[in-house]
């Protein structure tokens, strides 16, 4: 067995589980990273090995950790240019291009977040469940563009995923998307209450359902401008009260206002193209990809509590379609 890294040494402050006390002496690590540690023989009570997490301990019990360095990342780290906005010992907030896929998976194993994540962070990375990679606790789809915070260790790993698990109705998380849809909603400012799930038709889709599948999606709508003369399009700033997968996505297609350049959820409406002058439907085609842009994310920072917030402006793609659509003009 190879030298541990670092030795965690407290006393029982109760009488309680064995990882319960571990977590609560030790809040940057998670309870579940004690609970795997104990399970390897990690760990000792009174000088003596313990497997079980379930074991008793007394108060004032000396409790031991044997904490081996993390493991190494099994994304290869990859040199790439990223867009930091803020970053400390803790947490790493990006904006995001489009076209970058956050995560490795099948068909993706390089050239993601994850990847160049690995790369730039380093050492700085102390692991996520005793592996050095960062830790994602959201997601953006890999065409849409904008702000993304990612954990750099298990204490920050739990704090944000504690956040975005109570999607903001508790007052610390904020996350709003401006996104460019097809035609002007009936209602300027709205909620679309919808469960979403996978749908049955295209397992490659979501879908709004009332399926046992499904779950509870809130999305907060605001139309900020109509696009065009007469308009063809429109600005709105959404804010989510739930983080489904796709789900602004589907959510405005849902209500028939599908986003511009959405190929999924949108391609009933390639014809509204005809619509558009030659230099707007050039600058769609140059877009290339849905209309939507994570302008703003708010959060409590997990180590000191102190309310953070950034914005990013639009992207040079999304601005130049969106200044088109404000020159539209068809025929009546």
């Amino acid at each position: 067995m190879s030298v541990p890294s670092q030795l965690l040494e407290t006393s029982a402050s109760g009488a309680d589980r064995l990882d319960k006390a571990l977590a609560d002496a030790f809040p940057e690590m998670s309870r579940s990273r004690f609970q795997a540690l104990i399970a390897e023989g990690a760990v000792s009570v009174e000088g003596a090995t313990v497997t079980e997490a379930r074991h008793k301990v007394k108060p004032g019990d000396q409790l031991r950790v044997a904490l081996p360095e993390a493991a190494p990342a099994l994304p290869q780290a990859e040199d790439m240019a990223l867009t930091i906005v803020y970053e400390d010992k803790d947490l790493i907030v990006i904006d995001k291009p489009s076209g970058l896929v956050v995560h490795p998976g099948a068909g993706n194993e390089t050239g993601t977040l994850v990847n160049a994540l690995i790369a730039h962070c380093g050492d700085s990375l102390s692991g996520i469940g005793g592996v050095r990679r960062p830790g994602i606790v959201h997601r953006l789809d890999k065409d849409t563009s904008g702000l993304l915070v990612v954990a750099k260790n298990d204490g920050a790993h739990r704090g944000l995923s504690g956040q975005f698990a109570a999607h903001g109705r508790d007052g610390r998380l904020e996350r709003s998307y401006l996104a460019i849809v097809w035609g002007v909603p009936e209602r300027r400012k709205a909620s679309i209450e919808a469960a979403i799930g996978r749908s049955t038709a295209n397992r490659q889709k979501m879908a709004v359902s009332k399926g046992a599948n499904a779950r509870e999606a809130v999305t907060h709508y605001e139309v900020l401008e109509e696009l065009g003369s007469p308009p063809v399009a429109s600005l709105l700033r959404c804010v989510l009260e739930t983080g489904r997968t796709h789900q602004i996505r589907v959510h405005m297609a849902h209500i028939g206002h599908p986003l511009l350049g959405d190929g999924t959820y949108g391609s009933g409406f390639r014809t509204s193209a005809k619509k558009l002058s030659g230099a707007a439907r050039e600058s769609l085609n140059a877009l290339n990809r849905q209309a939507l842009h994570a302008t703003t994310l708010g959060f409590e920072h997990p180590r000191t509590g102190r309310r953070m917030r950034f914005d990013s402006p639009a992207p040079d793609d999304f601005g130049r379609l969106l200044q088109a659509l404000r020159l539209n003009h068809t025929q009546a």
